[in-house]
């Protein structure tokens, strides 16, 4: 808990932009829970509410990511401030055309049903896309430059920024086949809440453990460092380790959602 607080208060004091945003986000799940119960509309045999919740909370957590992360990298206030804007605003506006879609009883994803649908799924399409293309710079950047950190926890933000591009692209795939199941239709039976399908492979489950290896593999290194007092070699080849691990599970559903198989059944 000291940890979280920690990354919170430097977020606040040092990316204000993405503080304040998470926090809307954080505000629009919180919002989002009661909605659940009050509106009973189904899309695809699920509450409409239970995606806009799923967005938020998720997307709230990148943010704080981003902000965290953005002051270990030595870039000049105007990078900064350009990158902060670029995620902030980005993010805002997809979580506004998922909720816009709740509230209208419509798909936000996979959708051009008519034309306003497939604008704003298009405009979601963009902006993702500008925050991957940011993932690739921070990669990118990860590698030519000396963060403000340790050598392991350093090495531990490219191998998540690494596996979260793959968590990105793997949502790249479920754009081309328009879904994100492998074998049915989209819906049907599914874990609760989460609602990855548990008669059919998901390509949701590879793609939300890929993104928050941003979060996970980081996080592994810094608790790492900070609880085991060892060399950077060995801490480093721990974290090089655990990432292999956790990329090889991925990969895994991955596979094992392209077969067509449910990640529980």
């Amino acid at each position: 808990m000291t940890y979280l607080k920690y990354i919170f208060k430097t977020v606040k004091s040092e990316s204000p932009i993405l503080y304040w945003i998470a926090m809307i986000l954080f505000a629009g799940g919180l919002v989002s829970l009661p909605l659940m119960f009050i509106d009973e509309r189904e899309l695809v045999g699920i509450n409409i509410w239970i995606k806009p919740f799923k967005f938020f909370v998720s997307t709230a957590i990148y943010t704080i990511t981003v902000g965290f992360l953005i002051t270990l990298y030595p870039f000049s206030n105007l990078k900064k401030h350009i990158i902060r804007n670029l995620v902030s605003w980005t993010m805002l506006f997809e979580l506004v055309i998922i909720t816009i879609q709740a509230v209208r009883g419509e798909q936000s994803h996979f959708n051009f049903s008519s034309e306003l649908n497939g604008a704003l799924f298009g405009a979601m399409g963009i902006l993702i896309g500008i925050n991957v293309l940011i993932m690739v710079f921070l990669a990118f950047e990860t590698i030519r430059l000396k963060l403000n950190t340790s050598k392991a926890v350093q090495w531990g933000i490219l191998l998540g920024w690494l596996i979260c591009i793959f968590g990105s692209w793997v949502g790249g795939q479920m754009i081309s086949q328009m879904a994100h199941n492998v074998g049915i239709a989209d819906g049907g039976e599914g874990l609760p809440l989460l609602n990855w399908s548990t008669v059919a492979g998901d390509l949701r489950v590879a793609h939300f453990f890929g993104l928050h290896s941003i979060q996970i593999i980081p996080i592994f290194a810094w608790l790492l460092g900070k609880q085991w007092k060892s060399s950077h070699r060995n801490h480093t080849i721990i974290v090089t380790v655990f990432a292999l691990i956790f990329a090889a599970f991925i990969f895994y559903t991955f596979y094992q959602a392209s077969q067509g198989l449910p990640f529980i059944s």
